[in-house]
């Protein structure tokens, strides 16, 4: 599992299919700030939550200078569905190897009802426009994580 990424560390550079399969970069977000979200699973309760929050921000999130990017390990036709679904509107990729989420740190061990185990670490990473971490907030919960991400940028 690779180290925790802190503010000042260069964010690892990406490149994943969307939901659609068409290959997305963080590199074509240069000159803006990302917010890079984390989550276990589309189409689970919390994660529904969590993305329906960013959808529902989303217009004040960019309109502020930032875009929003939801990473899994689903694959993108699962990512088509969730995103139909749930007509959510932040850009979702799949990272089914989980290279990605484990060069953040998204992906190690977690503790569950006494049961440890590999999984998916929610975390949230924003992305400054010269590609640095500015925040890296790991084990969020899905609710209200959105409205504290807003409040602590000062949004």
């Amino acid at each position: 599992m690779s180290e925790r990424l802190q503010p000042g560390d260069v964010a690892p550079a990406f490149t994943l299919p969307d939901a659609d399969g068409t290959e997305v970069s963080l590199a074509d977000h240069k000159g803006r700030k990302v917010i890079v979200y984390f989550y276990p699973a589309a189409l689970t309760p919390g994660c529904t939550k969590q993305a329906c929050d960013f959808t529902d921000n989303l217009e004040l999130l960019t309109g502020a200078g930032y875009d929003v990017i939801g990473i899994s390990p689903d694959q993108p036709e699962k990512l088509a569905k969730f995103r139909d679904k749930e007509s959510l509107k932040v850009t979702l990729l799949a990272d089914p190897d989980k290279k990605v989420l484990d060069s953040y740190a998204a992906f190690g061990e977690k503790k569950n009802y006494g049961k440890t185990y590999m999984g998916v670490i929610r975390s949230t990473i924003v992305v400054d426009e010269e590609g640095k971490v500015e925040h890296a907030l790991y084990n969020v919960r899905a609710t209200g994580h959105v409205a504290k991400i807003i409040k602590d940028l000062g949004i």
